[in-house]
């Protein structure tokens, strides 16, 4: 099967993109703390998985792409999507679990969304495992986190202080698309496989789906998984989130991008960026050099680069030089493309767009 395999750099200059509420011990009453990776060697700030995904949805339900989000039913304790992913773009590469209930708090709080018409009956547990999955997005280096206190001093009276934690860092993540399941739904009855049940089932055969017999699955057309995957990819490429932008501003779409279709889901790119003896970010080349290697066999396509002009502009002249007629990459020069991060993703998608195979 064929994976879109891809890393990526976050640069955060001075940020607070994922918080974790209030500080224990902190100077003020109002005080919230970063998330991190506490170590010996000092504090990783990260983001989580679950803050990524949230970005990402609301980048592509806020963008141009035609994207269609599932509606959400809520219940006291328990939320969930509509769980169709013939119809619905986040339920197909996002995932889902949704259970049937009966509660009339359930049917209270579907009839309150004014969504009941077009809601899919469930006759059973249904779930699906996400065909696109992500890293924590965490800091390359270790850092110090620093405390920044400020006043709200707009009233008569003493002021109140407050204080949050923020840092410098650049963080990495990686992502894993899955092309055979994307848009494929499965109805074996194994959890995270019922993917359809009867009333799903019925809907996939009364649009028309290709049924896979042998696999037990129903499957889009090419052209509807190929707008879907194309709507991610772009989805990421365009980015926009993370907490205390008020105050930092950060711009969260990638500063750095590696991406190319690879057979099996394994990341090949893991290990190449490392660090300075100043933990700066920096291209691990024999790292890469090795992984193309050892790995020359699992690349279907091309290895898109995406790299800002003005991020790492060391790093990046040392890529281009390694990429040189002479250079230490010179047998990939051809299959190696470097370009803006927002290029390179359309030019994967261009490349998906050439080779419909990769999503059988």
């Amino acid at each position: 099967m064929s994976f879109v395999t891809g890393l990526f750099l976050i640069d955060a200059p001075a940020s607070a993109l994922n918080n974790v509420g209030s500080i224990p011990g902190g100077m003020t009453d109002n005080a919230v703390g970063v998330k991190f990776i506490s170590t010996r060697e000092g504090a990783y700030p990260y983001v989580s998985a679950q803050a990524f995904r949230y970005w990402l949805r609301t980048t592509l339900e806020e963008g141009p792409w035609g994207w269609k989000a599932a509606p959400i039913f809520r219940e006291k304790k328990v939320a969930y999507t509509d769980a169709n992913p013939i119809r619905y773009w986040d339920d197909d590469l996002f995932g889902y679990m949704r259970a049937p209930s009966k509660k009339l708090e359930a049917a209270t709080a579907r009839e309150a969304s004014g969504l009941v018409a077009d809601a899919t009956p469930t006759a059973e547990t249904v779930t699906r495992v996400s065909p696109f999955r992500v890293s924590t997005l965490v800091a390359v280096a270790p850092t110090r986190l620093v405390s920044d206190f400020g006043t709200m001093s707009r009233h008569e009276g003493d002021p109140v202080p407050h204080e949050h934690q923020f840092y410098r860092a650049t963080l990495q993540g990686l992502f894993s698309l899955d092309l055979h399941a994307a848009g494929t739904f499965s109805y074996v009855n194994r959890t995270g496989y019922l993917n359809l049940d009867a009333p799903r089932v019925e809907e996939a055969e009364a649009k028309g789906l290709e049924h896979l017999g042998e696999e037990k699955a129903y499957r889009l057309p090419v052209t509807e998984r190929m707008a879907r995957i194309q709507a991610l990819l772009e989805g990421i490429a365009h980015l926009e989130g993370g907490a205390k932008q008020t105050l930092h501003y950060t711009d969260v779409s990638p500063d750095l991008t590696v991406l190319a279709v690879t057979r099996g889901g394994n990341h090949m790119f893991g290990h190449i960026i490392g660090r300075d003896n100043l933990d700066r970010p920096m291209l691990d080349l024999d790292a890469l050099q090795e992984t193309l290697q050892v790995h020359q066999e699992d690349l279907l396509s091309h290895i898109y680069v995406g790299w800002v002009r003005g991020f790492l502009n060391e790093e990046r002249a040392k890529l281009e030089a390694a990429l040189a007629p002479d250079g230490a990459l010179a047998p990939w020069r051809d299959r190696i493309h470097l370009a803006h991060p927002r290029e390179s993703f359309t030019d994967l998608t261009t490349a998906l767009e050439s080779h419909p195979h990769w999503l059988a």
